[in-house]
């Protein structure tokens, strides 16, 4: 799975398969903690992220939104900034 991003320990990663399926979303890493964020709702779905983590997450998830979909539409890899 392609790393997108690292910032504040956290890892965000995304698959790029055409045998993904469900809603898109991404990946977040967190030391042993992991997560699946809703794209478009930058909902956790899935996870045990510590709070913090969380909120940084969908602070980083809020800024690059459009271009997340527009990986998960296109299946094509691009590496994103993390917070600064």
């Amino acid at each position: 799975m392609p790393v997108i991003a690292r910032f504040y320990g956290v890892i965000i990663k995304m698959y790029f398969s055409r045998s993904e399926h469900g809603v898109p979303h991404f990946h977040a890493v967190y030391g042993e903690h992991n997560a699946v964020f809703d794209i478009q709702t930058l909902e956790m779905l899935e996870g045990d992220l510590p709070v913090r983590a969380q909120r940084l997450v969908r602070e980083w998830g809020t800024q690059y939104q459009q271009e997340l979909l527009r990986m998960w539409n296109s299946n094509e890899f691009k590496r994103l900034p993390g917070l600064e």
